[in-house]
């Protein structure tokens, strides 16, 4: 049977091993060490031809321009070369990065094989280079920029002002990256405080600067203090509605408009006096007590911008068309 025949193969191969001594199995060990060895060198004194990844070095003005996307760190070339190169090529000894100059920043968004292959072929020591993969490396770039700007808080995230003012230590800070993006930051720019401010003692916390990734800032941080913030007056003349009141009738009022008071926050109140149409003054039915009555108006609605609110006029007198007047 194939399957008998297969074991007395293995018994007959394995036969002169058993019942061996220790030594044996060390001089067998150092024969295969050593034709291991033997194949190895002879490996590593042949020629390949191969694809490798060569590394890069940018040179450029680093005081005047920053890169908007990493630049490549290495480049893919076909080279012919002995296997030791090899070897220490894979394990990264002593390998000269292949040095290459940006002229004519920022306008540059590529660099042809023109401009690598020299560099490629003075820095490859034991290398034959013989031809470049990808022949296009693609590179972008901006100016260097440094701006400072003074900082103020974020507004809420419905666009309203914050019920708080805040104090900053340092006043502004100065960010620096590419002009594209810092001449994008806002003027002040916001600073977001955390989602529960209250809990700060005596509302005094740090508060991380952010911004873009390729912007650094002078400081990682600023100190914030918040403090009350002062509220201004809108007095507002409303024509007040009838809730309630049966239909088919008519009635007189007096005064015709009711006088209100709004409280916001300064940079509010322009959104607030354009937002008159939403103020809403209610006379309800429920005090109507004959044809001619003093009614408390009730503000029923006002917009969010709203931080204090009063109706200055006590009551508003309502008639009956034809009662007492």
């Amino acid at each position: 049977m194939p399957l008998n025949r297969s074991a007395q193969l293995m018994r007959w191969f394995f036969s002169p091993f058993y019942g061996q001594e220790r030594s044996y199995w060390r001089a067998v060990t150092a024969c295969f060490l050593a034709a291991s060895t033997f194949w190895l060198l002879n490996a590593l004194n042949k020629t390949y031809t191969t694809r490798i990844a060569y590394p890069l070095a940018w040179r450029y003005d680093a005081t005047r321009y920053v890169p908007v996307q990493p630049l490549p760190t290495e480049v893919a070339v076909n080279v012919t070369t002995r296997g030791w190169k090899l070897l220490r090529k894979h394990l990264m000894l002593d390998m000269k990065p292949a040095e290459i100059t940006l002229p004519g920043l920022p306008a540059t968004r590529y660099v042809t094989g023109r401009v690598v292959r020299p560099a490629l072929q003075a820095s490859m020591e034991g290398l034959q280079f013989n031809y470049l993969i990808s022949d296009t490396l693609w590179v972008a770039f901006d100016q260097l920029l440094s701006r400072r700007l003074p900082l103020a808080l974020s507004p809420a995230a419905d666009g309203s002002a914050l019920p708080f003012a805040a104090r900053f230590t340092p006043a502004s800070v100065v960010f620096r990256g590419p002009a594209r993006q810092v001449l994008a930051l806002s003027n002040p720019y916001p600073v977001h405080l955390p989602r529960a401010p209250a809990s700060s003692t005596n509302g005094d916390m740090s508060v991380p600067i952010g911004g873009p990734d390729l912007v650094k800032t002078s400081v990682p941080e600023v100190r914030v203090r918040l403090q009350p913030r002062p509220l201004v007056s809108l007095l507002m003349r409303i024509v007040p509605e009838l809730s309630g009141f049966p239909a088919g009738r008519e009635y007189q009022l007096w005064p015709a408009t009711v006088q209100v008071r709004l409280q916001c926050f300064p940079e509010d109140s322009a959104r607030l006096s354009q937002q008159r149409s939403q103020v809403r003054v209610q006379l309800h039915y429920g005090q109507f007590a004959g044809p001619d009555s003093s009614l408390q108006p009730v503000l029923a609605q006002v917009p969010a911008l709203v931080r204090g609110r009063r109706v200055i006029t006590p009551t508003v007198r309502v008639s009956v068309s034809g009662g007492m007047k």
